[in-house]
């Protein structure tokens, strides 16, 4: 395969690589807002320089040269002639990254290999900080740690670009005045900012496993940088339970996908999908980092949990052979850890799996009384299609009627009205 070129070059090296990148400037400048903004002005300038003088010997050493050309220029124009300043300084001859050169044969103290694994975590850290709003959170992991376009991002979530590039500034802002330091957390802070990370990771999974809005069920590209988001958290932090249960689960949930949906697009029910279609590749990569959360020795976390369920899923013939009561006891413990309506429905579902729809109508019944998810279609929807097994048609074409009102994704609500047409 020939290697690319131009600007395919720039843009090749710079998903790989920015997040190295930014987390190498941001550990040399000690302002993360700034070395976003450096390490944007050095991609532009490979934008403009590779295509007309060739790609250098060293992209991702020339895109960090210029991003500390860049610092330079701009400690300069502050007037801060701090130690930073000559630490960028050092090794830098006048225009030298400027002209697109090759970086300092003489090597580069910022591209210190046994630092960049660090530099990335605490990229992951610091874009996934609490201080953030969760949409903030979510865009500034996609542009710094995803290597994600500003454009790219508001094609996934279906937004203005102008509103990603709002909420990354305002994040960068956030950021600075909370003065959140540069690093990755140690002792009780890391525990508790992980999760914020993981959360953020599985966010813009769930974004791509079942689109919210839109045409698409699937958003494949979503989903996989969420993958490629969790690999790299369980390379950096490989003895962490949490993080290899999430991996876990991304991996069985998108081992699904190629039988998620049908040749013109529409939803395949459980019950329904070809499981030789299922990606057996992705599964054993699920299950290995399953058992590799389980001999950590801490026990699972709400992830680990999820991800036994999804494992439950996997190794099944079909949806007749699952074993739903041991679904059934995952899901309570589940309940135990990480409480939600969300996954008292689900356990209504494996309920109704394993003993039958009368044994799940009242735990979906509560859920109801206590007005539990109140905007989201998956509780009728569910409690519809108890009702359609226990023969209530009336009652249950209400409850789905209620669910294509709530839903956002075209699909879905076809599927929805499909169900609705079997009721007569």
């Amino acid at each position: 395969m020939a290697e690319p070129t131009g600007r395919a070059a720039v843009a090749a090296v710079w998903r790989i690589e920015s997040a190295r990148i930014v987390g190498a400037l941001a550990r040399g400048t000690g302002d993360f807002a700034l070395a976003e903004d450096l390490a944007q002005e050095a991609l532009a300038e490979a934008l403009v320089t590779w295509p007309r003088e060739g790609v250098p010997r060293s992209p991702a050493g020339w895109l960090l040269t210029v991003g500390r050309r860049r610092a330079v220029d701009a400690f300069r124009r502050r007037a801060a002639l701090d130690h930073r300043y000559a630490a960028f300084a050092r090794g830098l001859d006048d225009g030298g990254a400027y002209a697109g050169s090759e970086p300092s044969a003489t090597g580069d103290l910022l591209w210190d290999p046994d630092q960049l694994d660090d530099d990335v975590l605490a990229l992951m850290f610091i874009s996934c900080h609490p201080v953030l709003s969760r949409q903030a959170r979510v865009s500034l992991t996609l542009r710094v740690v995803g290597g994600l376009t500003s454009e790219e991002i508001a094609r996934a979530f279906l937004v203005p670009t102008a509103t990603v590039q709002a909420r990354i500034t305002r994040a960068k802002k956030t950021l600075a005045a909370a003065r959140v330091p540069f690093e990755v957390p140690s002792g009780r802070e890391r525990a508790e900012r992980l999760g914020s990370v993981l959360s953020v990771v599985y966010l813009i999974f769930t974004e791509g496993s079942s689109a919210s809005s839109g045409s698409d069920l699937i958003r494949v590209d979503l989903a996989g940088e969420a993958q490629r988001l969790a690999r790299v958290l369980a390379r950096l932090m490989p003895t962490e339970p949490e993080v290899l249960g999430l991996l876990a689960l991304l991996e069985l949930t998108a081992a699904r996908f190629p039988a998620r949906i049908g040749p013109d697009g529409e939803p395949v029910l459980l019950e329904h999908q070809n499981r030789g279609r299922w990606d057996q590749a992705a599964i054993r990569r699920g299950r290995a980092a399953l058992t590799r959360a389980q001999r950590v020795g801490r026990g699972l976390g709400a992830y680990g949990v999820q991800a036994a369920i999804a494992e439950c899923h996997a190794v099944a013939e079909s949806v007749a052979a699952t074993n739903w009561a041991r679904i059934v006891l995952l899901y309570e413990a589940l309940g135990r850890v990480a409480p939600s309506p969300v996954v008292e429905l689900n356990r209504a579902v494996a309920v109704s799996m394993a003993q039958g729809p009368t044994a799940a109508l009242p735990i979906v019944d509560e859920l109801v009384a206590a007005k539990s998810l109140p905007t989201s279609h998956l509780l009728p929807s569910v409690r519809g299609e108890l009702l359609t097994r226990l023969g209530r048609a009336e009652e249950a074409r209400a409850e789905l009627a209620r669910a294509i009102g709530l839903c956002g994704n075209k699909k879905e609500r076809a599927l929805l009205a499909r169900k609705i047409a079997d009721l007569g």
